[in-house]
């Protein structure tokens, strides 16, 4: 049997299923702001019946499945459906994220091209095919640039809606303010705003200069409200905010936290741990939250961060917030200090 014929016989790949993926692209990275900032890659699928979709995947989600693979196809194990797998390029662990990212898409178009050219066998492994699956939130996505493997007519254009300055909601700049990170804006005095929406009782999403971004409601003077469902539509918002105090002697420091995260996120420890020490800027603190009767309770692993959240679901009835901020808030103390803990019998 020649080589192609042994890799994949024609008359099985004729009796595929039409919506078996059969090619795969990198279309694009995309930056993802949440507990941990990531690139996840925009890969443009094709099926066998001739379809295209696009699905965004992150360097983890290719690794997981590379060694679900091979401990299925492991050549190394005797059987009738072994087979070498193409190799995956490694994990980098120093570097620029955006740079590490860019590297590995030649890398990974080449892995998936080899690895849909496998055996009809390989191609109909559940893994495979949940890998390469459209799922409702990749169809719901929307994709950015595609700057990638797309020809010019298909790229996503941005239109930028006309500003009526009489009748556009907007809002005038009384303080100069500097954004903390891309999703915020920076703001000068006398500038006007026009408004997007509401993030949440104390932030806004606005437009200034043609940058678009969230600011503090307490830096600007409104000239025109927002209408008031706009607060109230749920689903309408991007960004999702958690309410988090920072506890020391000198008294309390309050912040929301804005993250491209879905509310129903659970953070691990080791993320939400890193992102409260690029809040506050401290590096020797410890995780609280507040139980049902006012106590703080200190959060030590993933297991604690589930508790909290179940406790602040409990609570959630009690508790009127923004229909996009955590139901749960977070409370940093300095490791050493114990104070803040009710010792008492």
């Amino acid at each position: 049997m020649s080589m192609p014929r042994q890799i994949r016989d024609e008359s099985d790949f004729d009796q595929l299923p039409h919506n078996i993926a059969v090619s795969a692209t990198i279309a694009d990275i995309e930056e993802r702001k949440g507990f941990i900032d990531y690139y996840s890659f925009v890969v443009e699928v094709k099926t066998k019946g001739a379809s295209k979709y696009l699905i965004y995947r992150r360097y983890r989600q290719f690794f997981s499945l590379h060694q679900n693979l091979n401990a299925k196809f492991d050549p190394a194990r005797p059987g009738p459906n072994s087979c070498v797998l193409p190799s995956l390029p490694g994990k980098v662990f120093i570097g620029n994220k955006q740079e590490i990212a860019e590297s590995r898409i030649p890398e990974l178009n080449t892995y998936m091209k080899r690895l849909l050219g496998l055996p009809t066998w390989v191609l109909l492994d559940e893994t495979l095919r949940i890998f390469f699956y459209q799922t409702e939130q990749d169809s719901l996505h929307q994709p950015r640039a595609l700057r990638r493997l797309r020809p010019p007519t298909r790229k996503v254009k941005t239109v930028k809606p006309k500003m009526d300055i009489f009748s556009s909601p907007r809002a005038e700049a009384m303080f100069d303010f500097r954004g903390n990170g891309k999703l915020e804006l920076n703001l000068k005095r006398g500038e006007v705003i026009f408004l997007l929406r509401r993030v949440n009782a104390d932030w806004l999403e606005g437009t200034v200069n043609n940058q678009t971004g969230i600011f503090p409601e307490s830096f600007v003077k409104i000239i025109k409200p927002l209408p008031d469902s706009d607060s109230e539509a749920e689903g309408a918002h991007t960004y999702s905010c958690l309410r988090c105090y920072l506890l020391t002697p000198s008294g309390v420091d309050s912040r929301d936290v804005c993250v491209e995260e879905d509310i129903t996120i659970q953070p691990t420890y080791k993320d939400l741990l890193s992102r409260m020490r690029n809040v506050f800027q401290l590096s020797d603190i410890a995780l609280n939250y507040r139980d049902p009767e006012g106590d703080l309770i200190r959060v030590l692993d993933d297991k604690d961060i589930q508790l909290m959240i179940e406790e602040a679901r409990g609570q959630q009835a009690k508790v009127n917030r923004p229909v996009n901020q955590f139901q749960w808030e977070v409370h940093v103390t300095m490791t050493s200090d114990l104070s803040v803990y009710n010792t008492e019998p």
